[in-house]
């Protein structure tokens, strides 16, 4: 018997509007990740440093700051391990759940944190307590929202469906940024007394809104496969890392885009501020970049399922480093225009341009059976590398020679190494996902088996 005439249009309808909620799950929960992320990123360098580490020098008291911001990104590998585990044995999407929960838990409860002058030596405590946790959270959420959107994708058009996840993190900072702001318009008193609790407490709100999504999206087919036939791998992390140059080049290819990000971000705001901005200039210039970086990061994404993910990761890397020391030099400027208008060319498109096709790529240098695993190692990875202690080096190096050099060398080494280190992977934007074994990221075609 045929088939019915409308089963192959129903089908297929019903892909599209399963894709299109992916999507609009990994958009919203990675947003969600970012914007408790970003928040405490910003909050920790306007505050944090007189309320959880009192009596200390100012800038001994924001480096210590970013000590905490760092802690988070040190457990990005362990949650990208973990979640990865058990994301490859048990399934994506519910561990995309458990990952948004523990995030926008560990969020609503540092906006409850007593400070130091309440509890003493036990605030900083739980304070990089919970920031472990937002760490090891969203060490797991990247991984698992990209994959369940460049598993369901198809094989045509991987790299836009996948910026939507990406498009997360500017979405993310672009909300911190508004609600940050807001409340830095308080009195400073005001603000250090409760207002700076504010955005932490909203993210319950957002949380609800990614849980309630991301409720309603269904397994990768890709995984649901490698599930029927029973192949998924025992100990995922033991057959990455029997093959591991994949994973490393997936962190050194994404150093420079989280350089720039943590750099151009969550340290730009004390560098500027301590060099005379006002706190305001600096957030609207953070949210303009981030503006601007959810139109660029859509248009690289989808031009790089046309020319290949290397050459625009490439060029957003030469583009950055280019860029690092006419960036300072426009900070250095003092005036409110030139800062956005550095945060934008060195944010919103140069780092865009190297984050966007990040998704696709990592996502495309391993086999189903340790994607989520093996993609999410080589993120957190480069994270931790790039961004955890970028922030914490540069307040140190700065404070001890009183200038901005030291930024724009981190920044244009960063993306120095993504250069470099992409000339080393091979193309995938054409190469199939259905395979489930785990594949090298080197220029040639021999597949390796897990």
């Amino acid at each position: 018997m045929s088939p019915s005439p409308v089963a192959a249009p129903s089908t297929s309808r019903e892909q599209a509007r399963q894709l299109r909620r992916v999507a609009l799950s990994g958009l919203l929960g990675t947003a969600v990740e970012f914007y408790d992320f970003l928040v405490y990123g910003t909050v920790a360098a306007l505050v944090f440093g007189e309320l959880f580490f009192p009596g200390a020098d100012p800038a001994v008291g924001t480096i210590a700051a970013f000590g905490t911001f760092a802690a988070g990104y040190v457990a990005r590998p362990l949650g990208g391990v973990l979640f990865g585990h058990f994301g490859d044995r048990l399934g994506r999407k519910s561990m995309l759940l458990l990952t948004m929960g523990l995030m926008g838990g560990a969020s609503f409860l540092i906006g409850l944190l007593p400070t130091y002058d309440t509890i003493g030596v036990w605030a900083p405590v739980l304070l990089i307590t919970l920031r472990v946790l937002q760490g090891i959270a969203i060490g797991g959420e990247w991984g698992g929202a990209t994959l369940m959107v460049v598993e369901h994708a198809g094989e045509r058009r991987r790299g836009l469906w996948s910026s939507f996840t990406q498009m997360g993190a500017p979405l993310g900072s672009l909300v911190s940024a508004a609600v940050v702001a807001f409340v830095v318009a308080l009195p400073r008193d005001e603000f250090t007394a409760w207002g700076w609790r504010v955005p932490f407490l909203l993210s319950v709100l957002l949380l609800g809104v990614g849980l309630f999504v991301r409720l309603r999206v269904v397994e990768s087919p890709l995984f649901a496969e490698v599930k029927k036939e029973r192949t998924e791998a025992r100990l995922p992390i033991l057959d990455v890392l029997r093959h591991p140059r994949p994973v490393l080049l997936a962190c050194c290819v994404g150093i420079g885009a989280f350089t720039a990000q943590s750099l151009l971000t969550s340290y730009l705001i004390a560098y500027a501020t301590g060099i005379g901005y006002a706190r305001p200039q600096v957030l609207t210039a953070l949210t303009v970049s981030a503006a601007v970086a959810l139109v660029v990061l859509p248009c690289v994404s989808a031009l790089s399922d046309r020319v290949g993910r290397r050459p625009v990761v490439l060029a957003g890397a030469l583009a950055s480093a280019a860029l690092a020391f006419p960036v300072l030099a426009l900070v250095d400027s003092k005036s409110p225009g030139l800062l956005i208008l550095a945060v934008v060319l060195g944010h919103g498109i140069a780092q865009s341009t190297m984050y966007g096709p990040l998704g696709a790529l990592f996502s495309e240098m391993f086999g189903t059976r340790v994607r989520y695993t093996g993609a999410s190692l080589g993120y957190q990875g480069a994270t931790l590398i790039g961004a955890g202690f970028s922030p914490m080096i540069a307040g140190s190096l700065v404070a001890g020679s009183h200038s901005g050099t030291p930024v724009a060398l981190l920044l244009c080494g960063g993306s120095l190494i993504t250069a470099l280190t992409v000339c080393f992977v091979r193309e995938t934007s054409r190469a199939s996902l259905a395979d489930t074994t785990q594949r090298p990221a080197v220029p040639h075609t021999q597949e390796v088996s897990a």
